[in-house]
């Protein structure tokens, strides 16, 4: 299939021809194979922005998403979660860059030897670098206001260009000249200045630990719009919206962290929304059409107020409304427990005398749900907290190499959760907290640390958080990376190291 190129940057002229790949063509496309340790490409593995000017890039450099005026804004590359689902995206998606060794064949860094991706210390500033043979090329990602621009080093046999698809995507590209590097270099500057204002973990906090606090702050910050306040849930198409309880817990999250200012325009944007429309709000806060309201929305977004200083929205009604698995209507748990139910009535999603929380109410064949958790943080509901404890433990210690799944009798599949898993760690370390001292805190702060540690295993190597990764490998395989769990994480960290107060 020739192919026109649209050339937007060239570390070397570059001339003129056809580009011939094999791999489909639009008529019958198909996702090229990516290399056996990284994901498929085009599926987006980091996040590029500072809430202005948004993009994801994929694991082999590709810009899989880029949206303006902010992250919930509108995208101008056409690439479906469908596709990437289907595995249909053809290989002249987005912006891919394209190199070539000698005089050899121009080829994608997804038929490279090896990549590696990795931000610039303590920034949103992406690098990715891929190696064929004895040559290796390093592309730089940095954001501006309004436009995405790029730094290329390469050996000096090799040549690198751009193909495009996307010609309003092509206009917010600008690479290779001083506007770029001045771009790259105060976008770093401006992450590690934000960043120097978030309050510390505690002392003796481990490494990983201060770094997965860093990436998930730094992720927080490329996904709300400093405008406005909306938080998008990922970087990618059908998730790049405001789901109302994921912006909550963002705002929880940069409460926590000292960003007062940040928490309440978020909440402030939040109760601007009409809660009863819709599951989920475009960036300018109008109701996406297609899903109906979720029963635990504004019991988050009260839950975020009351943690500012601002008034909660009026309760809602939650009942025979979908929850956070986004499937049929029902009488949920986690809604129940989002809305502030009687506490003691909420045992019932058991059994009379079981000591578990069940996922709908007066079924208890429906298994465990780890929204229990919630019963504990954020809405400290006490009477529910040793049923709460019990159900977390048991899903803790049932969970896999990198977390858990949402539920006992979760249809999705084997594959872990990054959120229920980042949750449940949260609650059992406040549980282990309150209960200093017990053997009932020791095992639970010991099951917390152990999710964190799960949580690391699935985290790219950039550190970003899946939604979910393969159960087997622990290769992202949705949104990468997701808002809610990089704001769970932080609650999680400062919960297990908080620092002095006074």
């Amino acid at each position: 299939m020739g192919w026109a190129r649209a050339v937007l940057a060239l570390v070397a002229v570059v001339a003129a021809g056809a580009l011939l790949l094999s791999g489909g063509s639009r008529a019958d496309p198909r996702t090229p194979s990516g290399l056996p340790s990284e994901p498929p490409p085009f599926l987006g593995t980091a996040v590029v922005g500072s809430g202005g000017l948004t993009a994801a890039i994929d694991a082999y450099g590709d810009v899989v998403d880029l949206r303006v005026p902010g992250p919930a804004g509108e995208s101008l590359i056409g690439l479906s979660a469908a596709e990437q689902a289907a595995g249909t995206v053809p290989a002249d998606t987005g912006i891919v860059p394209w190199v070539r060794v000698g005089k050899g064949a121009w080829r994608p860094l997804w038929s490279a030897a090896s990549v590696a991706q990795s931000y610039r210390p303590r920034s949103n500033v992406l690098v990715i670098t891929a190696r064929f043979g004895k040559s290796h090329v390093r592309i730089v990602y940095g954001a501006g206001d309004s436009l995405l621009v790029c730094l290329t080093q390469s050996s000096r046999s090799m040549r690198v260009d751009f193909h495009a698809d996307a010609p309003a995507a092509t206009q917010r590209l600008r690479c290779n000249d001083r506007a770029a590097q001045r771009t790259i270099g105060a976008a770093a500057h401006a992450d590690r200045r934000w960043l120097a204002q978030a309050r510390p973990l505690a002392a003796d906090a481990p490494a990983w630990a201060r770094q997965m606090y860093e990436r998930s702050l730094l992720v927080l910050h490329a996904l709300t719009d400093r405008r406005v306040g909306a938080v998008a849930a990922g970087a990618r198409d059908s998730w790049a919206y405001v789901w109302p309880r994921d912006a909550a817990t963002a705002a929880l999250a940069f409460d926590a962290a000292g960003y007062r200012t940040g928490a309440r325009r978020i909440v402030h944007f939040l109760l601007g929304l009409d809660l009863k429309s819709a599951a989920r709000f475009y960036g300018n806060g109008e109701p996406v059409p297609g899903r109906g309201p979720q029963g635990d929305a504004a019991g988050w977004v009260g839950a975020a107020a009351r943690r500012v200083g601002l008034p909660a929205p009026p309760r809602l009604p939650w009942r025979n409304l979908p929850d956070y698995q986004e499937g049929e209507s029902g009488d949920y748990l986690a809604n129940a427990i989002a809305a502030s139910a009687d506490g003691t009535k909420l045992p019932l999603y058991g059994g009379k005398s079981s000591r578990r929380l069940v996922r709908r109410l007066g079924d208890p064949s429906s298994g465990r749900d780890s929204a229990a958790a919630w019963a504990v943080e954020p809405f400290r509901l006490r009477p529910l907290f040793p049923t709460a404890r019990e159900s977390m433990l048991r899903l803790a210690r049932r969970g896999g190499r990198f977390g858990i799944t949402p539920s006992e009798d979760w249809k999705g599949g084997r594959d872990p959760w990054s959120a229920p898993t980042a949750w449940t760690a949260w609650s059992l370390a406040a549980l282990a907290r309150e209960d200093a001292g017990s053997r009932q805190a020791s095992e639970g702060r010991r099951l917390a640390l152990r999710l964190l540690d799960d949580l690391r295993r699935s985290a790219t190597p950039a550190g970003a958080l899946p939604e979910r990764v393969d159960y087997r490998t622990g290769l992202p395989t949705s949104t990468t990376p997701l808002a809610w769990s990089h704001a769970f994480a932080i609650l999680a960290l400062r919960e297990l190291w908080p620092p002095p107060t006074g």
